[in-house]
């Protein structure tokens, strides 16, 4: 079954973007490539009792299994260990991606706290967007009692678009709460 989102997607949001865009062909319309989720645990890796339940709750919040990063260097300062468990990552693509998104935008963000908007200005020069979640345990999958701890999440949504601009454009079509010029 496909999910909601791609068949809004391709029967809704890509004609309106070629439209919008003025763009000569619906193919030439930015799309969602993946979506990168990281979870940094930093001294909280070396204990696997922690890194197991990160684990699970990742596995929950996307419906697949993370993998473990590890250290590139070693650090004193930051006192890490070359090769030691770093975090946790998941790359989402096809339907899981669109279920994901369906369910960051329309259920978790308005679960923040004193949320106003996510900032438009976190596109880097190809038009990737790029955001940050500070409470893991805005997604309902996650148990708020069972949660030892409340992690950050690093979300990194990968877009094949022409410029930045048409990355705004595909991501306020899919309902992105941007916070608008003007609202402080």
């Amino acid at each position: 079954m496909t999910p909601r989102l791609k068949e809004i997607f391709s029967k809704e949001i890509q004609p309106a973007l070629k439209e919008t865009l003025g763009l000569k062909n619906i193919y030439m319309a930015p799309k969602i490539e993946k979506i990168v989720l990281n979870m940094g645990l930093g001294l909280d890796g070396a204990d696997s009792k922690i890194l197991k339940a990160c684990e699970e709750d990742m596995a929950k919040i996307t419906g697949q299994k993370p993998v473990i990063t590890k250290f590139k260097k070693s650090v004193a300062n930051f006192k890490t260990r070359k090769g030691s468990n770093a975090g946790l990552k998941v790359t989402l693509r096809k339907n899981k991606m669109y279920e994901f998104i369906d369910r960051l935008v329309n259920i978790a963000l308005p679960r923040i706290k004193d949320f106003r908007g996510l900032s438009s200005k976190g596109f880097d020069k190809f038009g990737n967007y790029t955001f940050g979640i500070k409470e893991h345990i805005i997604f309902p999958e996650v148990s708020f009692d069972r949660a030892d701890k409340v992690r950050g999440l690093d979300i990194v949504i990968v877009i094949k678009a022409l410029n930045k601009d048409h990355s705004f454009a595909l991501l306020e079509k899919m309902n992105f709460p941007f916070i608008k010029k003007g609202d402080n």
